[in-house]
């Protein structure tokens, strides 16, 4: 896996709006960077505008590189799961499409088995009424999101869909992964 860091490895996830899950995994200890894009679609090299048509088949997503000796990967998803609903099909919240749909995009056969067994196991515990229908595909290719979606909330926290949409994820993260924050 290639991810220009020596130990580092790299963990791509949907969970509808990228600006709203690149805010809660930059906040994790052993997070080293994260970068939203595109990933699951058919058009090479899609822009922010195709995306928004849902036509290009690819899904708003935060590709993260992190450190597996400070955070591991099945904690990652665990944070993933807490964060967004898993049970609607291409929706989280207002947003609706399969842009928005939640999908984890797996770099090795290791992320694909470690997903499975996540997704097992809360289904198993049965915390939502619905079952899980996160898109389980091998990361294909990513495309990097244009440079004005790079911390988004950081530079807008004010703007109205972050008050409203992103703040409360920041404060459910707060309440119960704060031993995994910065």
């Amino acid at each position: 896996m290639d991810t220009n860091n020596k130990g580092h490895e790299r963990a791509t996830l949907a969970g509808g709006c990228f600006w709203c899950i690149e805010a809660v995994f930059d906040r994790l200890r052993g997070v080293k960077d994260v970068k939203p894009g595109y990933a699951g679609g058919e058009t090479p090299n899609p822009t922010y505008e195709q995306i928004c048509t849902g036509r290009t088949g690819h899904a708003e997503v935060i590709n993260i590189v992190f450190d597996p000796d400070v955070i591991s990967y099945r904690d990652l998803l665990e944070v993933f799961f807490a964060v967004h609903d898993p049970t609607t099909l291409n929706r989280q919240g207002a947003d609706v499409g399969t842009q928005y749909r939640s999908a984890i995009f797996y770099n090795t056969p290791e992320q694909k088995e470690t997903a499975e067994r996540v997704i097992a196991d809360l289904n198993q515990e049965g915390i939502w009424d619905d079952p899980i229908v996160t898109e389980l595909a091998p990361l294909e290719d990513f495309y990097e999101a244009e440079d004005y979606h790079r911390d988004y909330f950081e530079r807008n926290p004010n703007q109205p869909y972050c008050r409203v949409t992103i703040t409360p994820k920041l404060s459910k993260l707060r309440e119960r992964f704060s031993h995994k924050l910065r």
